[in-house]
């Protein structure tokens, strides 16, 4: 692995969950070789556009691992994967990992501004996007981010089943030419020559350690820039084992995801968790509840996580649909609380299933979680509690633990968490007290063990189980000329629970309407979902003796007019 991935990993650490078993020394490539051996002729995956077996995605990722080295992708180099949930992102992890390179997941809504900073700043060198997805072309975008991406050396194009096909043009390589770079059997004697290179390519070598970094994900950048999380595949596997256990998952299952996969939870329980046990994932790239309560009726799902708006959409659809849902067990609910109403609501509409909460972030995984047996008050009032191997504890302002009831910082530490910031040790360091990990969130912790959320240290805003980066975006408002000063604020919302509000001043004889926020926004490559959704232009803000704008009073004023 390249010493460019400067970890916080040592030897102890290796030793102590090693030793715990919290670590089991493998990688998503050996659970796929174990269960393509043991079911090869089983469903592994369902996305909108077929369904494939354990031996199809083995043979797959075999050929996209030869295609990579054909590339030039030596062990520890970096491929970006920008695509929707389908089954190539699959192909092309478990390749990458074959190939000994490193996985970097792009959220797909994410645009020029977060495309150009992660991929130059993880070094991806090779990238692969779908051509068109959702009215938006990456093909276009990565020419315009191409002459400040100087390691990127090849893009793969994948087409969009409805969408016009991608014919090809200078600096991509469409995804069957590229695949057929990784056949073994080729007609030409130059391509027999090329496939004989590969396959003499020593495969043990390239294969990974476990306690090698394996993925890199980037945060939402609450305080400036995005930052790249490092995981290893010993530590990002760690955060998914715990499940089969706690939830009685096993090779019968039928689980459903659709988070993105360039999410840690899309990636954990979408892309892992069926390997991990020999089940079946049924994936959508395009959330619509709808199509979801068909797909547990055609396919039996049993399992589903994703944030509180898509358990809102499942109830509204379960009220008059005629699909038989009774299969379905369990909706685990990230990203923000769960109403109580929604839990009652659930109950009466589906008796069958369970609803139940947890908590995570990008650098550790779901770290705490209800379960199917919690009382409704610990369901609706709690993010659940430690989950596996994971501690969590809850301090002062001087990193002393608090007494239950007590508000303070939540720290965790465990064989769930990251290894680093990439190319960022001075952080990677100041965001550790000890082995403790300083979440940034503030919580209370009761005498059982189930913390309770009570506000954020950071500057976020939560959107429907995602975070909206507020620096990030008033950063982008301060390049608007009309703009004086600004600040971003949460305002409540009924389904998505909370939206993010521009509240500015404004430059001598300029004027600002919501219009004008969305065209800039645009223009700037900004991910549409990051754009705030409300505006309000004040004369001046509210501030503190010492000149800090008081967002707390603009939080009361906007939210009330919001609310009126």
């Amino acid at each position: 692995m390249p010493t460019r991935f400067e970890t916080t990993l040592t030897d102890a650490l290796i030793e102590r969950f090693t030793s715990s078993g919290d670590w089991k020394n493998l990688t998503l490539l050996d659970y796929l070789e174990h269960w393509s051996a043991q079911r090869p002729d089983a469903i592994v995956t369902r996305d909108p556009y077929g369904a494939h077996t354990f031996a199809e995605l083995s043979s797959d990722a075999d050929t996209c691992a030869r295609a990579l080295v054909d590339l030039g992708v030596e062990p520890g180099d970096v491929v970006g994967v920008q695509l929707p949930n389908w089954y190539e992102w699959l192909v092309i992890h478990l390749g990458a990992i074959r190939a000994g390179a490193v996985t970097n997941g792009l959220i797909p809504i994410y645009r020029d501004r977060e495309i150009g900073y992660m991929a130059e700043k993880a070094e991806v060198s090779v990238l692969f996007v779908p051509n068109r997805f959702r009215k938006f072309d990456y093909a276009d975008m990565v020419d315009r981010l191409r002459p400040n991406l100087p390691k990127l050396q090849h893009t793969i194009v994948l087409d969009t089943p409805g969408e016009t096909r991608f014919t090809g043009r200078d600096g991509f390589e469409k995804w069957a030419d590229f695949l057929n770079r990784g056949q073994q059997n080729s007609a030409s004697d130059d391509s027999r020559s090329a496939a004989s290179a590969i396959e003499s390519i020593d495969w043990d070598d390239r294969r990974p350690d476990p306690n090698d970094v394996g993925l890199i994900l980037f945060t939402s950048g609450t305080t400036g820039n995005p930052k790249g999380v490092m995981h290893t595949h010993n530590n990002v596997l760690a955060a998914a084992l715990p499940w089969p256990d706690h939830l009685g998952l096993d090779e019968d299952s039928v689980i459903h995801m659709a988070s993105t996969f360039g999410h840690l939870t899309g990636f954990m329980y979408g892309v892992c968790l069926p390997l991990l046990i020999g089940g079946s994932g049924v994936f959508q790239d395009v959330w619509n509840g709808e199509d979801f309560v068909r797909l547990v009726a055609e396919h039996g799902i049993q399992h589903t996580s994703g944030a509180t708006p898509f358990l809102h959409d499942l109830l509204e659809v379960a009220k008059t649909t005629e699909h038989d849902l009774s299969s379905l067990k369990h909706f685990c609910c990230m990203g923000a609380p769960i109403p109580r109403v929604m839990v009652n609501e659930a109950r009466t509409l589906l008796p069958d299933l369970n609803v139940f909460g947890g908590w995570g972030q990008t650098e550790c995984g779901l770290v705490t979680m209800t379960a199917p047996g919690d009382s409704e008050d610990k369901v609706t009032s709690t993010d659940g509690r430690a989950l596996g191997s994971m501690k969590v504890r809850v301090v002062d302002p001087l990193g002393e633990p608090v007494a239950a009831g007590v508000e303070g910082k939540i720290q965790v530490t465990g064989p769930f968490l990251f290894v680093g910031y990439l190319d960022e040790p001075e952080q990677s360091a100041e965001a550790f007290a000890g082995v403790w990990l300083d979440t940034g969130d503030l919580a209370e912790m009761d005498d059982e063990g189930f913390i309770r959320i009570a506000g954020r240290s950071k500057d976020i805003i939560i959107r429907g189980g995602e975070n909206i980066p507020v620096a990030y975006i008033e950063n982008v408002l301060y390049e608007h000329p009309a703009v004086s000063q600004v600040a971003v604020v949460a305002v409540p919302h009924p389904r998505l629970q909370e939206i993010a509000c521009a509240v500015v001043t404004l430059n001598e004889g300029h004027s600002l309407s919501m219009d004008d926020v969305r065209e800039f926004f645009d223009t700037k490559g900004v991910a549409k979902q990051y754009w705030p959704e409300a505006l309000q232009c004040l004369d001046e803000f509210p501030r503190t003796p010492s000149g800090k704008i008081q967002k707390f009073k603009l939080r009361e004023e906007v939210t009330a007019e919001h609310v009126s």
